[in-house]
C-alpha cells in the first residue's frame, strides 16, 4: 500500500499539473509550482477526499491552510490527524 507521502505526491502532482518526480518533500506548492489560492483550496479538498474513509472524515479548516505550504508539511499535518502509512 502506498505511503501517505506517496499518495500526497501523486495527488498534488495531478492537481497542480506537474511531474510527480518534482513533488519532493520540501517542494512548495506556491513558490515551486505557482499554485494560487484557488488551486490550494482545490488541492486541500482533494486531500480531504483522498484520506477520508467511511470510519473517519478528514476536514482541514481554512485556518490551517498556511500550515500546508510544502509536501512534507501536508504529510506531517495528516500524520498529526492520525493518518498513518499502514
Amino acid at each position: 500500500m502506498p505511503t501517505v507521502l506517496e499518495r500526497l505526491r501523486k495527488l498534488a502532482a495531478l492537481r497542480l499539473g506537474v511531474d510527480e518526480d518534482q513533488m519532493v518533500p520540501d517542494a512548495s506548492f506556491t513558490q515551486d509550482f505557482g499554485a494560487d489560492s484557488i488551486e490550494l483550496l482545490e488541492l486541500v479538498m482533494s486531500i480531504e477526499e483522498e484520506f477520508s474513509t467511511p470510519a473517519r472524515e478528514v476536514r482541514i479548516p481554512d485556518g490551517d491552510l498556511d500550515r500546508l505550504t510544502t509536501v512534507a508539511e501536508a504529510r506531517d499535518y495528516l500524520k498529526g490527524l492520525g493518518i498513518s502509512d499502514d
